[in-house]
Order: structure tokens, then C-alpha cells, then sequence
């Protein structure tokens, strides 16, 4: 099976969604607003322990092109479902489907004190949809700009964030961290962006130019993913209450260092010493990733990322077969550095390899994956983007 670059509605051509839009509607677009989807590069399962993240935003998207209406109605055509939704600011009721989505955040700012004014547009993503890479939050966020923009109200990236956030764990109710909203939000082009979940405080790293990074999806079923996350939640929890009796300080995980842990380990059952283990010393990795950003050293960036991938195989236990397989794969292939990315148990890897080798190595990876599977997974070489916002016509 000849390996694909996945292009669903690939980089949303404006011009394309313009028409679709005056299809519908009879008239131009006022607006066209966008907002990303995500890969993280490192920092796995650390962000609901208050820890660190390094994500870039994708070069690939959730677009609407919208106009305001003269009420507090919504109207939106997704061209991905082929579906229309319609419904009042003023009676928000549904919680399911995409739907849920545009009108949790929605309710999120009317929560927080916005008046919101009526739109009505049409929506398309090129953000693979399942695989892991936050088309969720890329479609919370592109509303939340749809919104601010027809609202005329101001862009505040991180309240947005969390309003977003919000509207995916009290409305939609899947209790996410903040990370893929404020990469949507705060995105910057050519950057990965350093946050500390629990401050959301966010710095954005240069990435270097001589190097890409490669998006492998596996394309195998996530069914454990959702039970998984939130077991490991519960454990991660557990550690830090049984490691209080003899750190009283601490809160999360964030505040357990990788010595005060060994040190402590006797307090821990096996099992769950390992899942801290993994958050302990993944926020280390984060750090000395920005460092390895920081001086230009790619090679160093990789190590850290297979060190990643090591530790959520094995003391996190979240990856998979066709994981393990995809990294092998890129290893082979001369990456200097792979993991998976996302929550695991399925969904994408992330590899790191010289700028000049990218497309040949997305090809023989996959190639070499749908070989040995018989899964229909693809590639696509990605570039860091920018976040929210609006495009002009």
C-alpha cells in the first residue's frame, strides 16, 4: 500500500471555503477566522499534574468563514460532517456531536459575562479528525474567534484558553488539560511553546530551521484511551498523597524532584512509583528540551524524546504495538528522535529528522508500517504555525 499525506481539505484553501460559503448563503464571508491544531513534542501526561509542555501549533487548521447576523441566532455548515446546525444563544441545550463543541464555548463566555452576538458560516479542518492532534480544541478556539470577532470583542489568548477548556470539561465533559486550548490560542509561527500548566505561563522557542518534524498516525483504535487517562489521573493522584507524608509541600506531581522521588520510593507501590516516575522526570525532559532548543542542539532534542517515548512504554505504560513500530521504524531510518504524542494507546508518533530527509523518511516509514500492519496509516511532514486568528479575504 503506497504511503498518503493525509489532505482532507488540505490548508483549507480560503478561496474555496469563500465559495462554499456564498453557496450557502448568498453573499461574501465578513470574515474568515482559523484556529490550529497541535502536536506535542514533549511533555506527556504532565500537564493535569501542573507540570511542563512543549507543543507547536500545526499547519493545519479548523476554518469558518462567517458574517455577524442582526440576532442571537447561530447557524453553522460543517463541509467535513456535511451538517448544519441552528440554535439560540438564548437556549443552549445540546451536548452532543460536533454541536457540543460549537455550543459549549458558547455557554463558556456567556458564563464569564460576554454578551455574544448571532453569526452564521460555514466550517471545514484539515486537522485529522481521531488521530490524537487536538481537532477538538482547534474547533473550540476557531469559534471562540468567530465569536470575539462578530461580538467586537478583544483577543485574550489565555482566558480564551480556558474558557475553551471550560467548555470541553463541564460541557462536552471530557476533563482535558489546558495544553492543546492554549496552543490553538497562543500559538507562534516558527516556534514550539514552553508552558507551565499551572502558572500558564507560555514562552516561545525557536525551532530550528534544519530540522522537520514528521507526523506519523498509526491509524489504530483508541478504545483504552479514554478509561486509561483517566486511571492514570487517579494514580498519579494517589502518589502524591502517599508521598505527603514525607513531603507535606507538595500538591502535584510538578513538585516532586526526580531525587526527592528515589529517595521516597519506598512509600510507593511498584506501580504506582512508576507512573511517577514518568511525570517526575518527564518534566525534567521538558526542561532540558527547551535548553536543547535553546543552543541550536538537535541531536540532544532527540535523545530527550526518545527517552520520552522509553518512559511512557514502559513506566507509563500508553503506548502500543504500532507505536513502538513507528518509532522503531523512524529510528531506523535515521530520525534523531521519535515518540508517541498525544494520550496513547494509538493515535500518532512525532519524529524529528533532518529537513532535507523529511519526505523520504515520511514515505519509507509508512510504507514500511502499512507493510508490516496491513494499517492504513499515513504521514505528513508539519511546520509550527501560528494561533488563533483571523485571516483576511
Amino acid at each position: 500500500m503506497p504511503w498518503r499525506e493525509i489532505s482532507i481539505f488540505r490548508t483549507v484553501n480560503t478561496h474555496r471555503l469563500a465559495t462554499a460559503f456564498l453557496d450557502r448563503f448568498q453573499a461574501q464571508p465578513a470574515a474568515i477566522v482559523r484556529a490550529p491544531g497541535r502536536v506535542n513534542l514533549i511533555g506527556e501526561h504532565t500537564d493535569y499534574n501542573d507540570g511542563f509542555v512543549l507543543p507547536m501549533a500545526l499547519d493545519r487548521a479548523v476554518w469558518i468563514a462567517l458574517r455577524p447576523r442582526p440576532d442571537r441566532w447561530v447557524q453553522l455548515h460543517s463541509l467535513d460532517f456535511d451538517q448544519t446546525i441552528v440554535f439560540s444563544l438564548d437556549d443552549l441545550n445540546s451536548r452532543d456531536g460536533w454541536e457540543a463543541y460549537v455550543q459549549g464555548v458558547a455557554w463558556a463566555l456567556q458564563e464569564a459575562g460576554y454578551r455574544l452576538r448571532g453569526w452564521e458560516g460555514v466550517m471545514a479542518g484539515d486537522v485529522p479528525i481521531g488521530a490524537g492532534l487536538s481537532s477538538s480544541a482547534a474547533t473550540e478556539l476557531a469559534v471562540a474567534r468567530a465569536f470575539t470577532h462578530v461580538s467586537d470583542m478583544a483577543w485574550h489568548p489565555t482566558e480564551m484558553a480556558q474558557l475553551a477548556q471550560k467548555a470541553e470539561n463541564q460541557w462536552v465533559g471530557v476533563h482535558c488539560g489546558i495544553m492543546d486550548q492554549l496552543i490553538a490560542a497562543a500559538g507562534v509561527a516558527g516556534h514550539a511553546l514552553f508552558i507551565d500548566t499551572r502558572t500558564l505561563a507560555t514562552d516561545p522557542i525557536p525551532l530550528p530551521k534544519q530540522a522537520r518534524f514528521v507526523v506519523l498516525y498509526s491509524d489504530a483504535p483508541r478504545t483504552l484511551a479514554g478509561s486509561a487517562y483517566n486511571q492514570r489521573r487517579a494514580e498519579c493522584e494517589d502518589a502524591v498523597r502517599q508521598l505527603q507524608s514525607a513531603l507535606p509541600g507538595i500538591t502535584t506531581l510538578r513538585d516532586v524532584s526526580p531525587e526527592q522521588l528515589e529517595a521516597h520510593r519506598d512509600l510507593l507501590p511498584p506501580v504506582i512509583y512508576r507512573r511517577a516516575r514518568h511525570v517526575v522526570t518527564e518534566n525534567a525532559r521538558v526542561l532540558a528540551s527547551v535548553r536543547a532548543l535553546r543552543l541550536g542542539d538537535v541531536s540532544r532534542l532527540g535523545e530527550l524524546m526518545l527517552a520520552s517515548h522509553a518512559s511512557l512504554r514502559d513506566d507509563y505504560e500508553v503506548s502500543s504495538r504500532e507505536l513502538d513500530l513507528l518509532v522503531e521504524l523512524a529510528m531506523a531510518a535515521g530520525a534523531w528522535g521519535a515518540r508517541l504524542t498525544g494520550a496513547g494507546f494509538g493515535g500518532c508518533a512525532i519524529t524529528l529528522c533532518r529537513a532535507e530527509d523529511a519526505d523520504a523518511m515520511a514515505q519509507g516509514v509508512i510504507e514500511e508500517y502499512n507493510r508490516r500492519t496491513g494499517r492504513a496509516g499515513y504521514a505528513f511532514v508539519t511546520s509550527a504555525a501560528d494561533g488563533a486568528r483571523v485571516m483576511g479575504l
